[in-house]
């Protein structure tokens, strides 16, 4: 894997000015960055390809919340939840950004990670119709074609979802699709809806000028959490001090995202050009970040601190996945709470204030996500 270095930042954006900016992030309550003899070399891997919904490391590095905390990051790409998890417990890297779904699966395997922080309250799992679709409940997907990739970390939770809902599957054709061409499937109409990981899929069909609804399974109880922050055991057990410098600088530079999408943004475009010159490359940033960010607003970071974590939500998320189907017959009974830790988080907290901001800034993508 490549590592995603950061680069100057443009003119129109001075790095003075970013740090400015950063500094008005005072009300956060941060606290003082451990202090390393040395600057330490610390490799990341996110959960996919950069976009707008997992940047976050790269911009903290950018500003410095890494470098002040002793630390020297690299940040690569990943190939999704469950490789990139893997990924880390093989020790290819440090830590991980991954999806709560990918963690979970590998750890029922018997892989020793945890989560040492929740960035992303919703996974985002949900069906995908065009905009003029006469799907507008769940009865209506019955007589429908659905397409669906069958590796994708939301299709095993469709079955929980029409039972939920009261679908009958029987009566649905379920259409297996390739992960390349789902989107364009729906798009030419192949198929009259797909299942869905919302920040995934709306930016692409947004960026081509192709207008879709999202039915999220949110509204049914049929949720996952999203991105977290993970770690392998060892390095927790052996290396706390290590855990929590990164748990601080990734959840400043998320704050810093919440508050300064714009500017965030700009960081993104420079470390990373082909996003801005790729065709809707810009658009599908703006919109992945967008939706990312409303799965950040969430009563367990509003109420307990950045990154906090419900051990009970977790309780109900491993009972869904199994009754879902989603982890194995041989699966290595899990506790929640060796699922996610929250010693490291709950340093960090927004006032009522800065919360009611941050939701203005992501209305218009919970209108986009159909939330309820």
């Amino acid at each position: 894997m490549h590592p995603i270095r950061s680069s100057a930042l443009p003119a129109t954006l001075s790095r003075r000015r970013l740090l400015q900016a950063a500094g008005a992030t005072a009300a956060c309550s941060l606290i003082a960055a451990p202090a390393f003899a040395q600057t330490r070399a610390i490799s990341l891997t996110l959960p996919w390809v950069v976009n707008g919904s997992n940047y976050w490391p790269m911009v903290g590095k950018e500003l410095g919340y890494f470098k002040k905390r002793g630390i020297d990051l690299t940040v690569s790409r990943g190939n999704g939840s469950v490789a990139a998890a893997q990924a880390v417990a093989n020790k290819q890297f440090d830590l991980g950004v991954v999806f709560f779904g990918g963690t979970l699966v590998n750890m029922a395997r018997g892989l020793p990670l945890q989560a040492l922080a929740t960035v992303g309250y919703d996974a985002l799992m949900g069906n995908l119709v065009l905009e003029d679709s006469p799907i507008r409940g769940p009865k209506d997907f019955e007589g429908k074609r659905v397409g669906t990739v069958a590796t994708s970390a939301e299709s095993p939770y469709w079955t929980a979802y029409a039972a939920k809902t009261g679908i009958d599957l029987t009566k649905v054709t379920r259409q297996q699709l390739d992960a390349r061409l789902i989107e364009r499937a729906l798009m030419d109409k192949q198929v009259d809806a797909i299942t869905a990981i919302g920040s995934s899929s709306i930016p692409v069909l947004d960026s081509l000028g192709v207008k879709t609804r999202f039915i999220p399974w949110a509204n049914a109880g049929v949720q996952l959490y999203a991105a977290q922050v993970i770690a392998r055991r060892e390095t927790i057990d052996a290396d706390a001090g290590l855990c929590q410098a990164m748990v601080d600088g990734i959840l400043e530079s998320v704050v810093y995202t919440l508050k300064n999408p714009q500017a965030s943004l700009e960081i993104l475009y420079k470390a990373q050009p082909e996003i801005a010159m790729a065709k809707g490359g810009k658009e599908n940033a703006v919109i992945s970040q967008g939706l990312a960010q409303a799965t950040m607003v969430a009563p367990e970071a509003m109420q307990n601190g950045m990154g906090y974590s419900s051990i009970p939500t977790l309780a109900s998320m491993i009972s869904l996945a199994a009754k879902a189907g989603a982890l194995t017959a041989d699966a290595k009974p899990l506790r929640p709470e060796d699922l996610a830790t929250n010693r490291f988080v709950g340093k960090i907290k927004l006032s009522a204030a800065e919360w009611d901001a941050i939701k203005k800034n992501v209305a218009p993508y919970n209108k986009m996500l159909g939330i309820a």
